[in-house]
């Protein structure tokens, strides 16, 4: 099957068709043709599977032939980098035409984005600079046709929900709506219920990462996780790595110690300006920067096809947000790697993982990286005759082996 079988109009085609579109992804073939007749579809699908494509060009496709300049589709995104995605994935695909996008999203000024509003045909938001730009009367919905909420359950996370039901009560009842998530928890499925009209279920590799992707988890002591990164990158032919920490101190303070070692890297977290945001995103995409540390929710929206390793600093706090960081690597059918580093804390959050992916992820210790270095003393005045610190080793679980860097063990 290819893209012509959708019989697009000429012109959207034309725009698929410049963009090196030939044969649609699973879930391209199962959503594009239900979006087509019109029908409200819930669609389940990791990042990485083609989904922005699934609903933009059905939408591209709707909108031709009609007049310009009122919002006929709103999409709502999480994030800023993923409006972002959206926006410039609709401005490519739609090229040929005269349909017009705008990107509202918060952290940059509101006037550049009322003037765009006035002649916009499809509007990508995040929800809170939306529900302001609908409390200043600076964006009309009344026409509105199509509404897409993407990465639903990560609005979740984020606690955008009741922003959610906000915008839907001015939004027109009669509407088709597209949900897409990674996920379905309890409040995205009732949210899917409320509203969503007799819709259609795609479901696409949502329980288990793809098969391009190799794990590895790697057992190690807090204090040694920044050593054996450093020991990882340079053992591996690493082309684009993404580096996932828990917190944004951490993603900040790493970034500066893998810059100190020579690294070309730089950091995507929440306490950056839109500005450095985008160049680090922009510096990440064209290689400028070959390491990007990133927490979980700055990191939403990252599309960059050639990351050849996932690397979880902080192992992720649920296996769904496992399978979501992953799905960055191994994408358009190039395979990838994805590395975690474990302390003794991680047990539990290892077995679920391990029950998500279905089987035991293989882990590892490299046996040139000497794991019984101690912490570094605390910087405090001890007492006379106190001594130097004694030297505390770090016991894990795992098997060193002296003849090969990798060893199978378990935790």
């Amino acid at each position: 099957m290819n893209f012509k079988a959708f019989n697009f109009h000429p012109t959207v085609a034309a725009g698929a068709a410049a963009a090196g579109y030939e044969t649609p992804t699973p879930i391209q073939t199962r959503a594009i043709p239900q979006v087509c007749k019109g029908r409200d579809v819930m669609g389940l699908a990791q990042t990485g599977t083609g989904k922005t494509a699934a609903f933009v060009l059905p939408i591209l496709n709707r909108l031709m032939g009609s007049k310009p300049g009122r919002v006929r589709a709103l999409i709502v995104a999480p994030t800023r980098e993923l409006a972002e995605q959206i926006h410039q994935a609709i401005e490519v695909l739609g090229r040929k035409t005269r349909i017009k996008s705008v990107a509202v999203y918060g952290g940059v000024g509101i006037n550049p984005q009322i003037k765009k509003l006035k002649r916009a045909d499809i509007v990508v938001s995040c929800p809170g600079r939306l529900l302001d730009h609908i409390g200043r009367s600076t964006v009309d919905l009344s026409q509105l046709e199509v509404l897409v909420l993407d990465e639903a359950d990560h609005m979740f996370d984020m606690g955008f929900i009741p922003d959610i039901r906000r915008i839907l009560k001015q939004l027109p009842a009669k509407r088709q709506t597209l949900l897409f998530s990674a996920t379905m928890p309890p409040e995205i499925r009732r949210l899917a219920g409320d509203i969503l009209k007799d819709p259609t279920t795609v479901q696409v590799g949502i329980t288990a990462p793809a098969d391009t992707v190799s794990h590895a988890l790697y057992p190690v002591a807090q204090h040694l996780k920044t050593a054996l990164l450093i020991k990882l990158l340079g053992n591996n032919n690493t082309e684009s790595v993404l580096v996932f920490t828990r917190t944004k101190h951490r993603a900040k303070s790493l970034d500066k110690k893998l810059a100190s070692a020579g690294y070309r890297s730089a950091s995507l977290q929440g306490n950056l300006s839109q500005s450095r945001r985008q160049a680090a995103m922009d510096g990440f995409r064209d290689g400028t920067y070959q390491i990007l540390v990133a927490t979980d929710i700055a990191a939403r929206g990252i599309d960059v096809t050639r990351i050849s390793h996932v690397i979880n600093y902080d192992i992720p706090s649920t296996p769904d947000a496992y399978i979501h960081r992953i799905g960055r690597t191994g994408r358009a059918t190039r395979n990838g790697k994805a590395f975690t580093l474990v302390t003794r804390e991680d047990k539990d959050m290892v077995r679920a993982i391990n029950r998500v992916i279905g089987s035991e992820i293989e882990q590892c210790t490299l046996s040139t990286f000497d794991y019984t270095s101690p912490p570094a003393p605390k910087r405090e005045n001890r007492p006379q005759g106190s001594g130097k610190p004694q030297r505390k080793s770090f016991s894990i679980n795992a098997k060193r082996s002296n003849t090969k860097p990798r060893a199978r063990i378990f935790i």
